[in-house]
C-alpha cells in the first residue's frame, strides 16, 4: 500500500462563493498558505470533494483548493431537491465557476488535479485557460463524449449482459432504444417520489457494476445514502444526456493548446468502463504529457499502482517549490 499524506489535514480557510443564478459553491483551502497553488476537480458529476483528495498533496508544499461543484456536496442549492432547476448547471457554468474561484482567491495559476469526470472538466478548463494552469495531473481520463456515454450505457452490456438488461428495462419501453441517460434523467424529474428514488437506485446500481472489472473492486458505500444517490444520479444523467455540452472529440482535437504545459495522465489498462484509448489520444496531441498506464488497475484510485503514480507526479511538481512551515 502507498502511504498518502494524512487524512487529518484540515482546511485553514473556507467559504461560499456566489456564482450567480442562485448558486453558491462551497470551497476550502488546505496545506501551506504560502505553498504551491493547486485545485482538485472531483468526479461524478455530483460526487463532491471529499477529504481523500487532500491526501495526494504534501501539506508543507501545497496550497490546495477543493470545492464542491454546482448542486452537490456542500454547495447550494442541492439538486437532491427535485424543485431545483438544472438549467444553469452545465460544463460551461462549471468552467466559469473555476475561474471565478481562482480570481476570488487571488491565484495567478495552479496545478489542476482531477479524475474521471474531473479529468474531462480539467482538460476543458486547461484548454480554455492554458495560461492559468501550471501543470495538469489527471487520472481515469474521460472526455464525456457521446461515444463514451454510449459505450458505458449500452456497449458495456456485452460485458455485464444480465445487469445491463435490468438497467435498460428500468426505463419505459419507448425509451429503451434511445439515449438511456436522457431516459433516466426524465425519470429523475418525475413528480412521483417513488419513481425518482427507484431511478436513482437503478442508475447507481449500474454505476457500481460497470466499474467492477478488477478483482479488488469494492462497491461504493456512498450509493447507500439516498440523498447522495439522488444528487449523483440527477447530475450524471443531466451531463451524460447532453455529452457535457462539448463538441464531439473537441478535447482530443484541441489538446495541442496545452503545448508548454507539463502534465501526467494516469490510467488503468483494465479500466473497461473508461477505456485507455481516450488518455492515449489526448497524449498524442499534447506534446508535454506523460501517459502512465497501470496494467492491473481499473477505474479510480483504489487499484494497484494508481495512487502511487499520482503521488509521484504531484510530489515531483512540488519539489521545486520551497517548503515553509504551514
Amino acid at each position: 500500500m502507498v502511504d498518502l499524506y494524512p487524512a487529518e489535514t484540515e482546511p485553514y480557510e473556507s467559504g461560499m462563493l456566489d456564482v450567480g443564478a442562485g448558486n453558491h459553491i462551497y470551497w476550502e483551502i488546505c496545506g501551506n498558505p504560502d505553498g504551491k497553488p493547486a485545485v482538485a476537480l472531483h468526479g461524478g458529476p455530483g460526487s463532491g470533494c471529499t477529504p481523500g483528495w487532500r491526501r495526494y498533496f504534501d501539506p508543507a508544499v501545497y496550497r490546495l483548493v477543493l470545492f464542491d461543484q454546482r448542486g452537490c456536496g456542500r454547495s447550494t442549492p442541492s439538486v437532491g431537491d427535485p424543485a431545483v432547476s438544472l438549467a444553469h448547471n452545465t460544463t460551461h457554468h462549471l468552467l466559469a465557476d473555476i475561474e471565478a474561484l481562482r480570481d476570488h482567491l487571488g491565484i495567478a495559476e495552479w496545478l489542476v488535479f482531477g479524475g474521471s469526470w474531473g479529468a474531462t472538466l480539467g482538460l476543458a478548463y486547461a484548454e480554455r485557460h492554458p495560461e492559468r494552469v501550471s501543470e495538469l495531473v489527471l487520472f481515469s481520463v474521460t472526455n464525456t463524449s457521446r461515444r463514451e456515454v454510449e459505450w458505458i450505457t449500452r456497449d458495456m452490456g456485452r460485458i455485464f449482459p444480465e445487469e445491463w438488461a435490468r438497467f435498460r428495462d428500468a426505463v419505459p419501453p419507448g425509451d429503451r432504444d434511445g439515449n438511456l441517460a436522457a431516459a433516466y434523467a426524465k425519470l429523475l424529474a418525475d413528480p412521483g417520489p417513488a419513481v425518482r428514488e427507484k431511478a436513482a437506485r437503478d442508475w447507481c446500481t449500474w454505476e457500481d457494476t460497470h466499474v467492477a472489472t478488477v478483482r479488488d473492486y469494492r462497491p461504493d458505500p456512498r450509493y447507500q445514502d439516498p440523498e447522495f444517490r439522488m444528487v449523483f444520479a440527477r447530475l450524471v444523467t443531466h451531463y451524460w444526456a447532453n455529452a457535457a455540452w462539448l463538441e464531439e472529440g473537441v478535447l482530443v482535437r484541441e489538446a495541442d493548446r496545452l503545448a508548454g504545459t507539463p502534465g501526467v495522465l494516469v490510467h488503468g489498462r483494465m479500466d473497461v468502463s473508461g477505456p485507455p484509448d481516450i488518455a492515449w489520444q489526448v497524449a498524442q496531441r499534447w506534446p508535454d504529457a506523460e501517459l502512465v498506464l497501470i496494467d492491473e488497475a481499473g477505474h479510480g484510485t483504489g487499484h494497484t499502482g494508481m495512487a502511487g503514480a499520482l503521488l509521484d507526479a504531484i510530489d515531483g511538481y512540488g519539489r521545486a517549490w520551497p517548503k515553509k512551515t504551514a
